[in-house]
């Protein structure tokens, strides 16, 4: 029988694949007609998006920018482009942004807010991204202080005295921790600087500023307003609902019934009160329980209930984190012979924050959003000073162009959030691969 066996001695050169099958090419053909109800939906979403765009696009592009009012701005329009063209007339944003950014700021000192910002986003950078130099942390010390100190002006002894306080619940807990527990140590930590905010602070402030009057121009709250009043309310928010809900969480499932009693309390209560009611509390309500002649700052106010209408939601973010940890890390951090705290910095609440990233960032969206409730209140944010723009006979009726560059400012810092939210899951490999 004849040997028909064949060995090849070489091989073949690789074919490059189909060009239907790479490139964008194959992308479309993958993702956008795979199949024959794939590409029904895939025509039909584009006909719905072509019929958007042809609608919206002509209104946005067709506008006018240097009219005085509205009714300039559609005699121009109808000049430009035709009678009975309709077109957007954002002239209303050139001539009214710095209200809508500022409020009713004194212009002269814009500069103020402006620094205060940048110095704001100095403090942060160090703490978001570990790659910056560490020698930047200084800056979240001093921000704190030198921010509220820029935005609202008065002596500078002022923010001293308050830096003062936490130097002295410094110098409490490391005094008590030598003599007492760590409980009788945190609990000093935190009473000396509310008695020296009560009762001391301010009488120590101004006699420093009767010996040496060092300060800048005072600007009254309620000339805070537009962009600058929501990143004000939310950054402070932010940075101190993280903290308080980490507390609050731990304390929820401490072994300590009475606080975690108190804790639960807390946050039952709180998250089963609607936000605008916590806002007229701090608006009407406190004055009434305020003793006479106190003046306490409704913007300060509005920042309290709004930290902690946040702190609430961010503890039950953070509490998910913490039981969904496996029981052994717990365990694990027994076994090394950590206390309790150290267990929590150097290995539950790590975890834990990684896990409750998502929940963690979706809350700061929210509460930003929610800053716009302020303006129920009386407070000037951008949604109050868009019906204080409208009211004037120059730009009565206009409605999209303000909601619509609103709506674009918020979205540019929410999305800004939700990108870093991504960044650092990613970087911190959150989540099972």
């Amino acid at each position: 029988m004849a040997d028909i066996s064949f060995v090849r001695t070489e091989m073949l050169p690789e074919k490059a694949p189909p060009a239907s099958s790479v490139g964008l090419i194959g992308w479309i053909r993958e993702n956008l007609f795979s199949g024959w109800f794939n590409s029904v939906l895939t025509v039909l979403s584009l006909a719905f998006i072509y019929f958007v765009l042809a609608s919206i696009l002509p209104w946005i592009f067709q506008s006018s920018w240097t009219a005085n009012s509205l009714n300039e701005c559609r005699e121009a329009i109808s000049a430009t482009y035709g009678e009975g063209t309709s077109g957007a007339c954002w002239a209303v944003v050139r001539e009214r942004y710095l209200q809508l950014i500022y409020g009713f700021y004194p212009d002269h000192l814009y500069w103020r807010p402006n620094l205060a910002f940048v110095l704001t986003l100095g403090a942060l950078a160090p703490i978001l991204f570990s790659s910056l130099p560490r020698k930047m942390l200084w800056l979240a010390v001093v921000a704190p202080f030198a921010v509220p100190w820029l935005l609202w002006g008065g002596t500078i002894w002022t923010p001293v005295s308050a830096a003062m306080g936490f130097v002295l619940g410094f110098a409490a807990y490391t005094v008590v921790s030598r003599f007492n527990g760590s409980l009788a140590a945190v609990i000093a930590a935190i009473v000396v600087p509310i008695l020296w905010w009560l009762f001391v602070a301010g009488t120590f402030a101004s006699l420093l500023h009767s010996v040496l009057p060092v300060g800048l121009e005072a600007v009254e709250s309620r000339n805070f307003g537009g962009f600058m009043l929501s990143i004000t309310i939310g950054v402070t928010g932010i940075v101190c609902s993280l903290p308080i809900g980490i507390v609050l969480a731990l304390g929820r499932q401490s072994n300590l019934l009475i606080v975690r009693g108190l804790c639960i309390g807390f946050i039952e209560f709180i998250r089963g009160v609607p936000l605008i009611t916590l806002l007229f509390v701090a608006s009407t309500l406190l004055n009434i329980f305020m003793p006479p002649g106190t003046n306490f700052d409704i913007i300060l106010r509005v920042m309290i209930m709004v930290t902690v209408f946040a702190s609430a939601y961010m503890a039950e973010v953070i509490r998910g984190g913490l039981a969904a940890l496996p029981k052994g890390q717990y365990e694990g951090a027994d076994s090394l012979g950590l206390n309790y705290w150290q267990a929590q910095r150097l290995i539950i609440m790590p975890q834990a924050l990684k896990i409750s990233i998502p929940g963690i960032v979706s809350t700061f969206i929210g509460m930003f959003k929610d800053t716009t409730l302020v303006s129920i209140i009386g407070l000037m944010d951008p949604l109050g000073l868009s019906n204080a723009i409208r009211a004037d006979a120059n730009w009565n009726g206009i409605v999209w162009e303000l909601y619509g560059f609103i709506a674009l400012m918020f979205f540019v810092f929410c999305f800004s959030m939700s990108r870093y939210s991504m960044y650092l899951e990613r970087k911190l490999q959150t989540g099972h691969r």
